[in-house]
């Protein structure tokens, strides 16, 4: 029995020992609502996972690594800390390093949406009229339709989802920002909810400007069956997040 429980320790020992910094980084990252309390994640599960993939950096799995360190970045950002500075600072971070690998890897959809993703939270850390001196609307909607051109099915219709949700979120200012619609955030926010699985932030921001433009009941329809929704253990926080969100504006809209 003592030999036994031996050997089964030496294999763990050294199948840890073999697990490149990659696979510990996304071990950490399929991990990062542990800890969590509500909407608020733990930041030791993300921060370890940061850890990793910043050392994979200098290997053969550095594309990968890269690509997993923006989304890390972003839910450090989104789902563990309040204070807005710490925010910017974590967003600031995290759209300058998508940007060299957007740089480096032109027709992958999958560094312009995360880049996007971190960009978005950027400007809302900062706020709209610093985000709006800096070109981030404009620069939103070009990554967007990009996206769309060389993956419309990537993230669930993730391209149609930030066209939509630039549209929604932009302010319209003369001479500056005259593009922004709401009827246009209703057809790119619908045609993301339509491709591949709809995913709880997409019906949120649908509903939204579906309110918006005097759709109530349909909006209200809509947020009503995403505050029945079971969170997916796979994105805990992030869905209850969403879930949260379609509760207070269920709360606003009756």
């Amino acid at each position: 029995m003592k030999k036994s429980v031996i050997i089964f320790t030496t294999l763990l020992c050294t199948l840890v020992s073999a697990q490149s910094n990659l696979d510990k980084g996304n071990e950490w990252y399929n991990r990062r609502a542990e800890g969590a309390s509500g909407v608020r994640a733990a930041s030791a599960p993300i921060d370890s996972a940061i850890s990793y993939f910043e050392r994979s950096l200098d290997g053969g799995d550095e594309k990968e690594a890269a690509l997993m360190l923006v989304k890390a970045f972003y839910f450090k950002g989104e789902y563990t800390t309040n204070d807005k500075e710490e925010k910017k600072t974590i967003f600031d971070r995290g759209k300058r390093f998508a940007e060299n690998y957007i740089d480096r890897y032109p027709d992958s959809a999958l560094f312009r949406y995360w880049y996007l993703v971190n960009l978005g939270s950027w400007s809302k850390a900062y706020g709209i009229l610093t985000a709006a001196r800096e070109g981030v609307a404009d620069l939103m909607k070009e990554h967007s339709e990009k996206i769309i051109e060389l993956d419309p099915g990537y993230e669930n219709g993730g391209g149609y989802f930030m066209l939509g949700a630039v549209h929604y979120e932009s302010p319209y200012i003369p001479f500056l920002l005259s593009w922004p619609d709401n009827d246009d955030a209703v057809i790119w926010l619908r045609k993301a909810v339509e491709t591949g699985n709809a995913r709880l932030v997409q019906m949120v921001y649908l509903a939204k400007a579906l309110y918006k433009d005097g759709q109530e009941s349909e909006a209200i329809s809509i947020l009503e069956k995403v505050v029945n929704s079971e969170p997916s253990p796979h994105a805990l926080v992030e869905q209850r997040d969403d879930i949260r969100e379609a509760r207070e504006l269920l709360g606003e809209y009756r």
